[in-house]
Parts: C-alpha cells; structure tokens; sequence
C-alpha cells in the first residue's frame, strides 16, 4: 500500500462525490488533507478525520485566481505548503454551440481548465522546493472525445490534457509529476439526475441505467470514486514515478470502441 505520512494533499471540489472519494482514499494512505467546496463542510471533515491525518477545508471558488492564491496561503500557513495536488472542481452545462449561454461558457472555462493552471502554477515552486510532488488532473474522456451539446466542458477538459502533458515535460527531470486521469460515467449526483430525468419519462430507473452506459460504457459498469482515488494513489507512489504528462483513461472501456 502506499504510504503518504508525512504529505499534504489540496483536492478541489472534494465536498462531494469524485472528490470526496479520492480525498477518503488519500486519508486513508496517511496524507493529511485539505477539502475545498461550498457549505458546511463539517460532516466530511469528520469522515476524513478517522483515518488519524490533519485536516482542514478551504471554501474558495476555484473560478476566481484570487480565491485559488487565497488558498494556497493557506495551505502553506496551516500545512507547510501542498505535496498532492488533485485538480477535481467541474461543472457542466448542455446545450448547443449556438444556444450556449456566454456566461455558463465562461464559467466552466474557468473552473474546469483556468483553475487548473492557477492551482498548478501557485503550486509547483513549493513541491520543487521540497524535492517531491505530485499534480493529478481529473479530465475525462471528453478531454479526448467529443459529444454534442457539450461545447465547453469538451475544450476544458482537451485544454487539462494538454495543460497536463506541458507541466509533465516542464517537471520532466525533476521528482515532481503531473498526470491526468480520464474517467467514463461515474456515478456522481450529476449523473444519477440524467438517469431520473429517462425514469420521469417513463424507463424503468435499472433500463434507464442501463441505457445511459449502453450509449458509452462497454462495461455496462460505472466508474467509482474509490477506484479513482486507488489510482491517484498508485500516481503519488514509487510505480508511478516515471508516468509523466499521460492521460490515464479509466472508462469501461469507452475510448477503445
């Protein structure tokens, strides 16, 4: 098992669903942990805190560089700065290129790539510093494919891999790596309202599901936040040290059709 005593890790969006369970699965390797999200915060925290580590929460909004920088202080004031870093934080939006509102492209610009520069770049003079880091990027498989109606999260998530292979070749000969992990249908609140939305209109909620994956997911399986948070692991560990700059795929097999 890896074993991160010692490391702090700052997973952005980690209130709630993927990040949540990559922050669990990071708590659980020993690293102390920084959550980022809206809301009381206090029941998550609580969760994290049985597996022994320091833990603490940060609420910035990660679509403002300023709050992000706010952050960082924090980090490196309470923490002694960020060895793992999980860019996690996303939205979404659906509608047509010609229908898509300005603001919501603006929006998920800044939250789902813009934070993801911001983070790093706050980021990495602290972990060359050290010696050691580890930057791990959630993109998605529409960060390799298309799919209508989904103009801007598909250019975000392109624009984190390419972001991702940039820092991977910058941070080449150092011990600091950054990769990015690309995920099919995982189960997330997000989801579960398109699988509601085909039961309203009258599918059986388990046909529903299924046809949701049948469209994508060869697997007929949704991704789990666990799974996720075992591959970051294997990322900050020795086996993953000469991964650098890759975009893992971890979707039933979703990109291989």
């Amino acid at each position: 098992m890896t074993t991160l005593s010692g490391k702090t890790a700052l997973v952005t969006g980690s209130t709630s669903g993927i990040g949540l369970g990559i922050a669990l699965s990071l708590a659980k390797a020993g690293a102390n942990l920084i959550l980022n999200g809206f809301g009381d915060a206090s029941t998550v925290i609580a969760e994290v805190e049985q597996f022994g580590g320091k833990v603490g929460h940060h609420p910035a909004d990660v679509s403002d560089p300023a709050q992000i920088a706010e952050m960082l202080a924090y980090a490196e004031r309470e923490f002694g700065g960020v060895d793992i870093l999980v860019n996690n934080a996303g939205i979404q939006h659906v509608a047509a290129v010609e229908d898509f509102p300005v603001e919501r492209w603006d929006s998920i610009i800044a939250i789902n790539l813009s934070s993801v520069f911001h983070s790093t770049r706050l980021s990495l003079p602290g972990m060359r510093a050290k010696g050691w880091g580890r930057i791990v990027n959630i993109a998605s498989v529409h960060g390799q494919v298309g799919s209508v109606g989904k103009a801007a999260y598909v250019a975000a998530k392109h624009g984190v891999i390419g972001l991702t292979k940039v820092v991977g070749l910058e941070t080449a000969t150092s011990n600091v790596t950054c990769n990015a992990i690309c995920p099919g249908w995982v189960l997330t609140p997000l989801v579960q309202k398109q699988i509601d939305a085909r039961a309203a209109a009258g599918v059986d909620p388990q046909q529903a599901q299924h046809d949701l994956l049948a469209e994508k997911q060869p697997s007929l399986e949704f991704v789990t936040p666990p799974q996720l948070g075992e591959l970051v692991l294997f990322l900050c560990s020795e086996a993953g040290s000469q991964v650098r700059g890759a975009a893992w795929n971890i979707d039933g097999g979703w990109l291989a059709q």
